[in-house]
């Protein structure tokens, strides 16, 4: 059985920061300098409620599992959108959720036009990290654009 995939809404945001924080603690990263610490992640929907942008929400048995979503992070190359507040609750890895959120994000960026993505993450999520190599990007020297996420020091992208 797959997820039910949608768009946020605003009733989202404190379940979502939940999973988001949840998870950097779960893997000992909540620290500054990451989503951990940014303040927009109390109000997803107010940052996704932009032009191309969407942030995709996972249900799964009437629950909120994960998010995955694209963003056009500041000075970003021309046609390159990011991957972005990819996660998902414990629980509900390794049932495909995240491969679906993941897909629909990247189709999505496709509908609007996007040529190039690309994502920033961490060493410790090195099972996601495997995941978006699987998913055709590549490992990148150094950041693009100005996501103001200082802490993360895993940088790929993808052609679209």
């Amino acid at each position: 059985m797959s997820a039910i995939l949608r768009r946020i809404a605003p009733a989202d945001n404190p379940v979502l920061a939940d999973i988001i924080r949840g998870v950097f603690r779960e893997f000992g990263v909540d620290r500054p300098g990451t989503v951990y610490t940014d303040p927009t992640t109390d109000a997803l929907y107010t940052l996704f409620d932009i032009p191309g942008a969407v942030l995709w929400v996972a249900e799964y048995d009437g629950q909120i599992r994960g998010c995955c979503g694209i963003y056009p992070t500041d000075q970003l190359p021309e046609g390159c959108a990011e991957l972005v507040k990819f996660y998902l609750h414990r629980e509900s890895r390794g049932l495909g959720i995240g491969r679906q959120l993941m897909e629909q994000s990247i189709a999505s960026a496709r509908e609007m036009g996007y040529t190039q993505l690309y994502i920033e993450s961490l060493p410790e999520y090195n099972h996601a990290v495997r995941m978006y190599e699987r998913a055709g990007f590549r490992m990148l020297d150094a950041p693009l654009g100005n996501s103001g996420h200082f802490g993360c020091d895993i940088w790929m992208s993808m052609e679209l």
